[in-house]
């Protein structure tokens, strides 16, 4: 039996049946594996690395085979976070699928929103309709997603290696951003904030105020942590030559986003593919040459720097004006207000619809109901995520459903690239190659 059809039935049986093979994925693997060593005659151990374990970045399970401290091989193990968002896509008109596709990566839940509706507003054919301001919000809240989540990151892997005041600093910093957005939409995660057509809400002047505030603190913020572990010998240690993986490498296992760049290659789909007007906006392409934990930490704080360049430049363009499309058969919800219960329509909307036009009345049963059509189609959109390349691949039938929505989330991609990190590392060293892909389980699982 050869390697490669060992490990395969390990994770899977499989049999015959008249509609052609099956393969039945059990948790019998880990027997399987353990079986095959001989305890008296074999110094091998194998032991589970999660899903509980606190520093594999939520419900991650890996199978690890040690000699000694090395590790010699490693197994990956998803779906223990797994949730059907994609599929329940499928029973919910299109502007409903936002408060799904917004619980993926929990941790850059704008980004989601962003690729599902431009994907959607590609199929539409109004792409040239989007009012100017609602992009340039779009644009401003996809940096502050970004600044957030790397905070988290900087603040866990911190924890992870040693420095655990870097976890109270980087919840601390990414609390300000959170308050924007509760400012705005109502909510501090899970926004539902940008949708086919436009936004659920415009942005206060009150954010805005909170906004030009936050540009003025991170920076200082910023110093003070690289003050705090650039330096430091043990976080050098611990991250200078840990976890390599080449450009080579990379483009092998399809690896995007900072761990690429960390590699040497510049590639961000902001310059590269621009969207949503990137390539009007003055910013650099961080990148490295180590190709280690130590290089992707210097590519997350250096782009850090750069998405408080490009919200500056968003307060500069922000400009009154619409933030929905003029179209009312595909501007929905688009009559929302902030009341003591939440988000919800505006008691004028209703007063309106509900005592003045029965057109109006009728159009809004029907649109809340039934939702609007997309033309049949397919499009697949990508963008700059803060792990790597997030796609959306959106197919219509024509109905007011999604036929099918598939997500590329890097979360998962970037994830198999911790097995040439791993094997022939140190089990300490896996925690940090681990932490530098900063996977996120809810994106990876979906």
């Amino acid at each position: 039996m050869t390697r490669a059809t060992s490990d395969r039935q390990s994770y899977a049986t499989e049999r015959e049946t008249t509609e052609g093979r099956v393969f039945t994925v059990t948790g019998g693997d880990w027997d399987a594996i353990t079986n095959n060593i001989d305890p008296l005659s074999n110094e091998k151990i194998v032991v589970n690395m999660g899903p509980q374990h606190p520093s594999t970045h939520g419900v991650l399970r890996l199978v690890l085979e040690l000699e000694g401290e090395t590790v010699t091989e490693c197994r990956p193990v998803v779906g223990y976070l797994h949730t059907g968002i994609e599929k329940n896509l499928e029973y919910r008109n299109w502007t409903q699928g936002v408060t799904f596709v917004t619980r993926m990566d929990y941790l850059a839940n704008m980004f989601n929103e962003v690729g599902y509706c431009l994907a959607v507003e590609r199929l539409l054919g109004i792409e040239d309709q989007i009012t100017e301001r609602a992009t340039t919000i779009r644009v401003m809240f996809m940096e502050l997603q970004r600044i957030a989540s790397h905070l988290v990151w900087l603040a866990t892997t911190g924890m992870e290696l040693g420095a655990i005041s870097m976890m109270l600093y980087g919840f601390r910093e990414r609390e300000y951003i959170l308050d924007i957005f509760e400012e705005t939409s109502g909510l501090r995660m899970n926004n539902g904030y940008i949708r086919p057509g436009g936004l659920s809400q415009d942005l206060p002047e009150s954010a805005i105020r909170k906004i030009r505030d936050f540009l003025v603190y991170m920076p200082k913020k910023l110093k003070e942590y690289e003050n705090m572990l650039s330096g430091q010998i043990i976080w050098q240690q611990r991250t200078q030559g840990v976890a390599v993986l080449d450009v080579t490498g990379c483009m092998a296992l399809g690896t995007t986003g900072p761990v690429l760049r960390a590699a040497g290659l510049a590639w961000d789909l902001r310059k590269t593919m621009p969207y949503c007007g990137y390539e009007t906006y003055e910013f650099d392409v961080p990148t490295a040459t180590t190709a280690d934990v130590w290089g992707r930490y210097q590519v997350r704080v250096a782009e850090i720097r750069e998405s408080l360049k490009i919200i500056e430049q968003t307060l500069d363009r922000l400009r009154p004006g619409p933030i929905w499309i003029s179209d009312k058969k595909i501007a929905w919800p688009a009559q929302l207000a902030l009341g003591v219960d939440g988000l919800g329509n505006s008691l004028e909307h209703v007063a309106k619809i509900m005592g003045q036009s029965m057109e109006s009345l009728i159009h809004h049963f029907k649109l809340v109901t039934e939702g609007f059509r997309v033309p049949p189609g397919q499009v697949y959109v990508g963008i700059e995520h803060p792990r790597g390349e997030l796609g959306v691949h959106a197919v219509s039938n024509g109905g007011t459903r999604p036929y099918r929505v598939h997500y590329r989330d890097p979360s998962f991609v970037n994830l198999q690239a911790i097995v040439p990190m791993a094997e022939g590392a140190l089990l300490a060293d896996v925690i940090a190659g681990g932490a530098s892909l900063d996977p996120v389980m809810g994106g990876c699982d979906r």
